[in-house]
């Protein structure tokens, strides 16, 4: 009997072992980003050892960071059925909260979590630290107080470390970050998660050599673990950009590393959708669109897909499909939208809204469905309400609209642009919406008359021009020639003139050489001209100056001449 109850303590502590064993697979198998086989474990673990809270904790977490909701929420709730360490899943309860920007529920979540905790306990800790940190929008400040009363408990501990470097590198202290990041490894050399981190901090700093080798030597430790592989992928993607001349060759070994990353993962949905995500990045939008179907095929209802499809058809020149595809992912409840979702269907709006079509001499004859056209505006508008960044993106749309002199439907792309005074381009695009204000005006059909808005809106984009390069010579003559369209309005034409005589001394302040150009000699006679027909009821004396300054770079000018004699 005694030896039947020897045998039984035995068992019961190796299955323990086993469990603990199992557990600790997860996390690996998480920490290598191969998300199905560390839910596969922990569905296991949940069935086998449902007493312990921790397992539900865990496996509920993996599900809130691939943003699936509904199943974190059921296995949290679960968890807190559990025998032991059910406290752990009111973290992920507060998580959740701080998803919603729900701080009050959040912190009452996290405050029973704290409630039987012993001395010596620090994981509680750490996990509401780390739930500041995954939260939709983290809150550094809050991690680090959570972090670091785990480090005062547990000083020497390697996933502490590591969540620390987490935190100071997401508030911007590299510094503190990479010495958390080292101590992490040094702590525990099967970390592989913080070398890795090193070398993301390596990137940020365009040691891009320095980067690559960081990742070649974990892969030198460990040659299957995947996560460094994706590393050296957006190694080279961030060096392609930095290196305009090797753009391309960088760029494909960019994405020859995500397939290797992917090959060592388990092409979960989450992991195709980091790689859908990457496509992006390096604009591969042929590679994106089968990603995107073969997504579909495993998930027909999960919104983000439809993402892709909108992106990708929209790039691969199915603005319909895109439209569609976008329509359907912005109308469902649970989509989360980004700035992009709706500069992209702005974007396949105002394309699909232009027709171009030959006349019966073979010149290309545009048309724009207007309708359309400005609900595709309106989109844009809203992408850069919710993400300011999405105006660097505006440029190119602009631009095509402009050189095929569609004018008024290239400003309304460059007004949006504008809207974001931090945007990249905004001396570019304040210069071309004051241009295609002018030319969407300068000839209006007879009896009709500038609206003086718009003659404000040009004369402000123009300003803007200035304000950050007085020097633009072409931002003073524009202003006054858009100026000029407003004949009867005395302050308007008094702008001209000013803008004009600014146009005059900016040049010649760049020396005789620029003075001299034809253009700009041309452009004297025009302010000269325009200046002293401003004059021409008010100063006799200045506006016959201004008119002989005009007929001595140009002789046979006749409005000149002719402007001159009437004032005698």
């Amino acid at each position: 009997m005694n030896k039947l109850k020897i045998f039984s303590v035995a068992f019961l502590a190796i299955g323990a072992t086993a469990v603990a064993q199992d557990l600790e697979q997860a996390q690996k198998a998480i920490d290598a980003e191969k998300f199905d086989k560390a839910k596969s474990i922990l569905k296991t673990l949940t069935t086998a050892d449902a007493d312990q809270g921790k397992n539900f904790f865990i496996l509920g977490n993996l599900y809130l960071m691939q943003k699936v909701e509904d199943s974190a929420q059921i296995y949290f709730q679960k968890g807190l059925a559990a025998k032991k360490n059910a406290n752990f899943n009111y973290i992920g309860l507060g998580q959740m909260a701080l998803n919603n920007n729900d701080a009050v529920k959040s912190n009452e979540n996290f405050n029973k979590a704290q409630v039987d905790m012993r001395r010596k306990d620090f994981e509680e800790f750490l996990h509401i630290g780390r739930a500041y940190l995954n939260a939709e929008t983290p809150n550094y400040k809050s991690a680090l107080l959570f972090l670091n009363k785990a480090k005062d408990i547990q000083p020497n501990d390697a996933q502490v470390l590591l969540s620390l470097g987490d935190a100071y590198y997401g508030e911007g202290n590299t510094n503190e970050a990479y010495s958390a990041y080292r101590n992490a490894y040094d702590a525990d050399k099967s970390v592989l998660k913080a070398k890795l981190q090193l070398g993301f901090i390596t990137i940020g700093s365009k040691a891009f050599q320095e980067a690559k080798t960081a990742f070649e030597n974990i892969i030198a430790l460990d040659p299957n673990y995947g996560p460094a592989y994706r590393g050296l992928a957006e190694t080279y993607y961030v060096w392609s950009l930095n290196d305009t001349e090797n753009y391309a060759e960088k760029n494909k070994k960019a994405l020859e590393y995500y397939d290797k990353y992917l090959a060592l993962t388990d092409y979960s949905l989450d992991s195709r959708m980091r790689h859908a995500d990457f496509l992006i990045l390096t604009k591969d939008y042929a590679a994106l669109e089968k990603e995107a179907l073969e997504m579909k095929k495993l998930d027909k209802v999960n919104p983000r897909i439809l993402r892709y499809l909108g992106y990708s058809a929209y790039e691969n020149g199915n603005d319909a499909e895109a439209i569609k595809a976008l329509n359907e992912f912005l109308s469902t409840p649970n989509a989360k939208p980004i700035g992009r979702d709706y500069l992209y269907l702005g974007m396949a709006k105002t394309h699909k809204a232009l027709t171009t079509t030959k006349d019966a001499e073979g010149a290309d004859v545009n048309k724009v469905d207007q309708t359309l056209f400005t609900a595709g505006v309106a989109d844009m508008l809203k992408g850069v309400q919710m993400d300011p960044a999405m105006a660097n993106e505006l440029n190119d749309i602009g631009k095509k609209f402009f050189d095929i002199k569609l004018y008024n439907e290239a400003a309304a792309i460059y007004e949006v642009a504008t809207s974001n005074p931090n945007s990249q381009n905004f001396l570019y695009d304040n210069f071309y919406l004051g241009y295609a204000l002018y030319f969407g005006n300068v000839n209006l059909p007879q009896g009709q008359k500038i609206d003086p808005i718009i003659v404000e809106k040009a004369s402000k984009a123009f300003d803007n021009v200035i304000a950050v390069s007085p020097t633009t010579q072409d931002a003073y003559i524009y202003k006054a020639r858009v100026n000029s369209l407003l004949e009867n309005n005395a302050e308007a034409q008094a702008k001209m003139a000013a803008n004009y005589e600014e146009f005059i001394k900016v040049v010649n302040e760049k020396g005789a050489e620029e003075a001299s150009k034809p253009a700009n000699q041309t452009k004297f006679v025009e302010a000269y001209t325009n200046i002293a027909t401003y004059y021409a009821n008010s100063d006799k004396a200045k506006a016959r100056e201004y008119y002989q300054k005009a007929l001595a770079i140009d002789p046979t000018n006749e409005a000149a001449t002719a402007r001159l004699k009437a004032l005698k």
